[in-house]
């Protein structure tokens, strides 16, 4: 199967690509690689997720609110490039968690976003390296931020 069609078998829905709120681009095409900046708990709705992990929201809604950060970056993958289909691999993932200083499972959060792209590409192209690293805080009090980078085919 292809992504695309891997996507939909996944029953889930894109939020609306997210439009910069700074002065950097979304993604950025470098040869054969896509470099994606930084995404949020972007909603279906365009509200964001907002919280710290450990003081406001549980392990488990960190989890999910990396899982809306990954559709979140899906959907400016298919805004700039048309489909997920002319993406080979992830290359790389890294992961910031919003948590309480005390907070040790920052991995465990970020799984939330690489889980998804294993289902999208497959174990072999949809696992790539990854940190996944705490923060005292992250713009909006979202709970979770990811950058990515892609090979395209």
């Amino acid at each position: 199967m292809t992504p695309t069609e891997n996507f939909k078998a996944l029953g889930l829905t894109l939020p609306p690509a997210p439009a910069p709120l700074g002065v950097y681009k979304p993604l950025l095409i470098d040869g054969k690689h896509v470099y994606v900046s930084g995404h949020g708990t972007v909603q279906d709705n365009g509200s964001l997720i907002i919280g710290r992990i450990g003081k406001d929201i549980t392990k488990e809604e960190g989890k999910l609110a990396a899982r809306q950060v990954g559709l979140a970056i899906l959907s400016t993958l298919v805004a700039n490039l048309g489909s997920l289909d002319n993406i080979k691999r992830v290359i790389k993932v890294l992961g910031m968690v919003n948590c309480v200083p005390e907070f040790e499972h920052h991995p465990y959060i970020i799984n939330g976003c690489s889980e998804l792209f294993a289902a999208v590409w497959g174990q072999e192209n949809g696992v790539g390296v990854r940190s996944a690293v705490g923060f005292g805080s992250l713009p909006d009090n979202i709970p979770v931020e990811i950058e990515a980078l892609f090979e395209l085919y």
